[in-house]
């Protein structure tokens, strides 16, 4: 018998199975959106959606995301890639087609506290996050009756800076095993190494619980309390080398005051890394991101 996710899942499956999104980045001119507009019509295709973007329109860096529909598209998916090809080198494209019915299939690392990970659990279990969540890794056992609860993998990795190398060649061979399209890090309090990042480029979401570039790295309740803020905050981003600066996907507040403990602004904020957390997923599970230098174009 068939889980409640799994068939959520064949579901979404069979009502996308002939619809598809181009991300597309170029050097800003005239006549982007006809040659791509027109391509699609040529194939058969209807625009469900789309949203453009120019840095400047003289010179500037041009970014288009479209969602569209084309009768018994995996048929004609090479050919469509193929003919694509020739309108990308008019424009110097740097494109992307991806299929809405190929599930993005998602790792969740995490640690002691499991506020992010039960959020992303949730919306996943809710529907509103249409992934295939793979496994869990932790360097806790703190998270593995929830999980498995579920039929979700967990796997317990102890992890400390003198054991990095061996604890990320166990990582990297489980990613590999399930096929792992993007990971995410739900409050993983261990820093990853560059071989880890540059094998996984932009394919690894990470929560910073304040609002960046404020109290990059560790311990920034406790430093947002010392420092009287009237705000605090929580950043999602793509992981890169340098700690807590990849590109940024989404930001959120909220308000404290004096009476706020640096304890009950770490409660509070909590509140916020979640909520950031599960919408940066999602953008990224729904190709809506495009990243530009160390930033994020978001559509």
């Amino acid at each position: 018998m068939k889980s409640y996710m799994q068939e959520k899942l064949d579901t979404f499956k069979q009502q996308n199975e002939n619809r598809a999104r181009l991300l597309i980045n170029c050097p800003d001119q005239p006549g982007i959106v006809a040659a791509v507009s027109k391509f699609l019509y040529e194939h058969e295709a209807n625009i469900i959606e789309s949203n453009q973007y120019s840095v400047d329109p003289e010179g500037g860096e041009f970014f288009i995301r479209i969602e569209f529909e084309a009768p018994d598209l995996k048929e004609k998916a090479e050919k469509i890639k193929q003919d694509f090809q020739e309108i990308a080198r008019a424009f110097s494209m740097d494109w992307k087609l991806t299929y809405v019915d190929e599930i993005k299939k998602m790792a969740i690392f995490v640690s002691k506290e499991p506020h992010c990970l039960l959020e992303l659990l949730w919306e996943w279990q809710s529907g509103d996050l249409m992934a295939d969540i793979s496994l869990v890794i932790s360097n806790h056992e703190t998270s593995r009756d929830m999980v498995e609860r579920l039929g979700i993998p967990y796997y317990y990795i102890p992890a400390n800076k003198d054991i990095r190398a061996e604890v990320e060649q166990k990582q990297i061979e489980l990613l590999k095993q399930y096929d792992v399209d993007v990971i995410v890090l739900a409050r993983y309090m261990q820093i990853l190494t560059p071989h880890f990042v540059d094998v996984h480029k932009h394919k690894i979401i990470n929560i910073h619980h304040s609002f960046l570039p404020a109290f990059i790295g560790a311990n920034p309740y406790e430093r947002a309390y010392n420092r009287g803020v009237k705000l605090i905050g929580a950043t999602s981003h793509y992981v890169t080398d340098d700690l807590d600066e990849g590109p940024i996907i989404e930001q959120d507040i909220s308000r404290v005051d004096h009476k706020d403990s640096a304890e009950a602004m770490k409660k509070i904020g909590q509140s916020v890394e979640r909520s950031v957390l599960a919408r940066a997923v999602k953008w990224h599970l729904e190709d809506r991101i495009i990243v530009h230098g160390n930033k994020t174009i978001v559509f």
